[in-house]
């Protein structure tokens, strides 16, 4: 799928609704993506409406589920055309086992049916279709859906299956005891809240949502619009900066011919660094986009926060700040892309026997596809997180006795962070294993370089690595 604002170069194909296109080409932007904004903002929209006119002091949860869940459907047909119906079948399929299978292996089946159809389909995309011709692609709202189908299993699993000694506090917390209805099963995953690009909840407490035990055990819904507004600000920034900003440094530049052969390796390593930041507001935009739909319809109260102010982050996928300000390759996981991390934790980091870093990693590159870029990316990514495990708990105390040298501690350290993401994200947005042995043939050698010349100060050497 090309990049938002991206002139088109072929033909665009889609297999979805075509009533925006004159949309598409005043503004030029690829049609999927005004098809998808329009959806969005037309939630944005309706999730006042169901706050509103279809609380549950007004409805029963039945209205209120299938109206989430034909939203949803109508959300997916109006962007997707009959690619919808691979979605459709994989949400069937797992009510089916849900009903059918014995439950002691029901959260197997369903992870290999889930995750198989989804690997199925972006196999197709890749290697079919040649790296994604322009066509409407499905895999984002396949890959949210995947997240929750698992949930739901192995949350099930949890509530009938094991004893409570048996579970975390966490695991304990969002058992599911009931098999799900089936508008309950087609709300909870399809519903116009998160179908085209989630976030994934937990199942007990979207049914508290739905059910109105959400409201009145987080009964403070006066900063609701505060939330919604300060939300939709930043996606306006985010957009801003997008057209100003991220349209100027695209990401194939860092592996242009010319540049590569021509430029120095400062220079190559600063445009490397900027372009990543610039790459990120697009994500920025879409995840908060869609949390402010959530809140919008009263879903996503987290409580009070340590400064005793409202928080609207229970369902959030990003926290910006964090992200920006990172200090270690592990909190800068852990604040991009949240959801997918939690769900990462509850279905394979919490429940491997053992190597559940690796495992984790590699059924997230899994989850993303098979462009070999995202699996640069996360097989890279477990040595630097183990090494800066080690690294932190044998050295990050020496620092800590003064605010100046905790301060350079944390300068350092959020420039090596900002490095090894250089060295590890490229390929993840280059995707193609031509563009990316490219990027490691200019690039990685001075970055060995470097950390071979760092070696030379454990102090240089633990910050490189954080």
């Amino acid at each position: 799928m090309r990049r938002m604002g991206e002139p088109a170069q072929t033909p665009f194909k889609t297999t979805g609704s075509e009533w925006l296109l004159p949309v598409s080409e005043y503004l030029g932007f690829p049609l999927d993506q005004v098809n998808f904004l329009a959806c969005q903002l037309f939630a944005l929209t309706s999730a006042f409406c169901f706050r509103l006119y279809l609380s549950p002091a007004h409805v029963s949860p039945l209205v209120r589920h299938f109206v989430a869940a034909l939203l949803g459907i109508g959300f997916l047909v109006f962007c997707f055309g009959w690619y919808s119906s691979h979605i459709l079948a994989v949400v069937v399929a797992n009510y089916l086992i849900i009903i059918k299978a014995d439950l002691n292996n029901v959260h197997r089946y369903s992870m290999v049916i889930s995750m198989g159809y989804l690997t199925a389909c972006q196999v197709s995309r890749v290697f079919i279709f040649n790296y994604g011709i322009p066509s409407t692609d499905f895999s984002g709202p396949l890959m949210i859906v995947t997240q929750k189908l698992t949930t739901l299993a192995f949350q099930l699993h949890d509530g009938m299956c094991k004893k409570t000694e048996q579970l975390t506090q966490e695991q304990k917390l969002m058992a599911i005891n009931v098999r799900p209805s089936l508008i309950e099963y087609l709300s909870y995953n399809l519903n116009f809240l998160s179908v085209l690009v989630g976030p994934c909840s937990n199942y007990k407490e979207y049914i508290d949502f739905i059910e109105g035990r959400h409201i009145m055990l987080r009964s403070n819904l006066l900063s609701l619009q505060t939330a919604v507004c300060h939300k939709l600000l930043v996606c306006a920034g985010c957009m801003l900066f997008f057209l100003t900003v991220t349209r100027s440094l695209p990401i194939k530049y860092n592996v242009d011919p010319d540049f590569v052969s021509q430029a120095s390796f400062l220079t190559r390593l600063t445009y490397a660094f900027f372009s990543i930041q610039a790459a990120r507001p697009k994500f920025y935009f879409a995840w908060t986009l869609a949390d402010a739909v959530n809140n919008a319809a009263g879903y996503g109260f987290l409580g009070m926060d340590e400064h005793g102010k409202p928080s609207w982050d229970l369902i959030s996928n990003l926290n910006i700040i964090g992200i920006e300000t990172a200090t270690s390759f592990k909190t800068f996981i852990d604040n991009w892309n949240i959801r997918t991390g939690i769900w990462l934790k509850t279905v394979c980091y919490d429940r491997a026997p053992k190597h559940r870093l690796a495992l984790t990693f590699i059924l997230s590159a899994l989850w993303h596809g098979v462009y070999p870029g995202y699996y640069f990316t996360f097989l890279t990514a477990i040595p630097i997180t183990i090494a800066a495990r080690a690294i932190r708990r044998s050295i990050r105390h020496y620092f800590l006795g003064s605010r100046v040298m905790k301060l350079g501690y944390d300068i350092l350290t959020w420039a090596a962070t900002q490095l090894a993401i250089c060295y590890t994200v490229m390929p993840f947005l280059l995707l193609a294993v031509n563009y990316t042995i490219v990027y490691y043939r200019y690039v990685i050698p001075r970055f060995n370089q470097i950390i071979l010349l760092l070696q030379l100060s454990p102090l240089k050497t633990t910050t490189i690595v954080r």
